[in-house]
C-alpha cells in the first residue's frame, strides 16, 4: 500500500509538473493589442535577458527558461538587439525568437551609382541614422583614417548591395560593414591590376564612379573607360556630365547648360584630371573597366538616348554624331 501511494504521488507530481511546464510555455503571457519591443543590450548574459523578458511580462518563470537555455545551448549564443512581439504571444514563441536570433532588422538597398545623397535618404528613412550624424560621419577624418581611406569622404566606398542592419546598430559599424564589403570584392586579379596601373584606391574608385554614372550597359564600360584614360594621357579635361552636379543636385535631377559652369572641385568641365574623390558607389564591373580599358582610340562619346553611345576619335566626328542624333530625334518627334 505504501509503495502504491508513493507511485500515485509520483504520477500526480509529474502530471502537475507537466501541467505547470505547459502553462509556462504555451499559455500566452502577453496579450497586448499593440506590438511590444524590447532591447537586449550588447554583452548581456542570458540570465539578464530573461530578467528583461520577465520585467516585460513576456515570460512568467525565468528559471524554466534558464534551464531550457542551458540544455539547448541558447544561453551561449544569445543575439543582442531589438526583439519585437505582438498579439497573444506565448513564452515558447518568445524562446523561438531568441533561439533563431530574430532581431528587428532594416533592409537597405544601395544601388550601383548611388551617391551619399541617395544612401543618406535610405538610411534616414529607416531611422538607422540621423541626417546630422550621417553628414558628419561620412566626412570624419578620424573615421576615414580608421578605415584606411585616403579620400575626402566615404563616397564611393559604400559598396552597392542589399544589407540587413539590426535596429540600434552604431553608424560606424554600419559603414565599416559596407566598406569591408567593397574590399572583399577585390579579387587577386583586381589587386594585381591596381598595383600595375600605379593608381591609388581612391583614384581607381573615382574614375570607376564616373564610368558607373555614364554607362548604362556593361559592355560599354571598358570603352568609356578608354575615352577617359585617353583624355588623361593627353591632358584633356574629362568633361564627364555627372561630375557637374555632384554635391549640388541628386542624379535624379536634370543637368542644364548652366551646370557645366559650376565652380566645384568635382566638375571636370572646369578642372583637369580626376576629381578629389568618387561621385557615386561603383560596381565591380566599373572598377574592372577602370583597370582594363578597351584598346580603342576614342576621345568622345554621345548618348543615343537608348542606353548606348556613339564613340568618336575626333571632335569633328563627335559634332557630326551629335547632329545626326538630333536630326533623328526631330524626325521621331515630327
Amino acid at each position: 500500500m505504501f509503495f502504491k501511494n508513493i507511485k500515485i504521488i509520483g504520477i500526480v507530481s509529474f502530471s502537475l509538473f507537466i501541467a505547470y511546464f505547459s502553462i509556462q510555455l504555451f499559455v500566452p503571457s502577453y496579450k497586448g493589442k499593440e506590438a511590444i519591443e524590447i532591447e537586449i543590450p550588447e554583452g548581456a548574459t542570458f540570465r539578464e535577458a530573461m530578467e528583461i523578458l520577465k520585467a516585460n511580462n513576456l515570460i512568467r518563470d525565468k528559471n524554466i527558461f534558464l534551464l531550457i537555455g542551458r540544455i539547448s545551448g541558447v544561453d551561449k549564443r544569445i543575439r543582442a538587439g531589438f526583439y519585437r512581439f505582438w498579439g497573444n504571444i506565448t513564452p515558447y514563441q518568445v524562446y523561438k525568437h531568441f533561439k533563431e536570433g530574430r532581431i528587428v532588422e532594416f533592409e537597405i538597398v544601395v544601388n550601383e551609382g548611388d551617391s551619399l545623397w541617395e544612401i543618406r535618404e535610405k538610411m534616414t528613412a529607416k531611422k538607422l541614422i540621423s541626417t546630422t550624424d550621417f553628414d558628419s560621419l561620412v566626412y570624419d577624418k578620424n573615421l576615414l583614417f580608421s578605415f584606411n581611406i585616403d579620400a575626402p569622404s566615404l563616397e564611393g566606398y559604400l559598396y552597392p548591395d542589399t544589407y540587413k542592419f539590426p535596429k540600434g546598430m552604431k553608424a560606424k559599424a554600419i559603414f565599416k560593414i559596407m566598406v569591408d564589403r567593397l574590399r572583399k570584392e577585390y579579387t587577386e586579379e583586381i589587386l594585381k591590376k591596381m598595383e600595375e596601373i600605379g593608381w591609388t584606391e581612391n583614384q581607381i574608385l573615382t574614375l570607376a564612379s564616373i564610368i558607373e554614372r555614364e554607362a548604362v550597359i556593361n559592355k560599354e564600360k571598358p570603352i568609356i573607360s578608354a575615352v577617359y584614360h585617353n583624355r588623361l594621357k593627353l591632358g584633356m579635361p574629362l568633361q564627364a556630365d555627372p561630375t557637374t552636379i555632384y554635391g549640388i543636385k541628386t542624379y535624379r535631377d536634370k543637368i542644364y547648360r548652366k551646370d557645366y559652369q559650376n565652380k566645384s572641385p568635382y566638375n571636370t568641365y572646369v578642372i583637369k584630371g580626376l576629381p578629389p574623390g568618387p561621385i557615386s558607389s561603383p560596381s565591380i564591373s566599373s572598377i574592372e573597366a577602370t583597370l582594363k580599358p578597351a584598346k580603342v582610340p576614342f576621345l568622345y562619346f554621345v548618348s543615343r538616348n537608348d542606353g548606348t553611345h556613339i564613340f568618336s576619335k575626333t571632335l569633328k566626328e563627335h559634332i557630326l554624331a551629335i547632329r545626326n542624333i538630333r536630326k533623328s530625334q526631330e524626325r521621331e518627334e515630327g
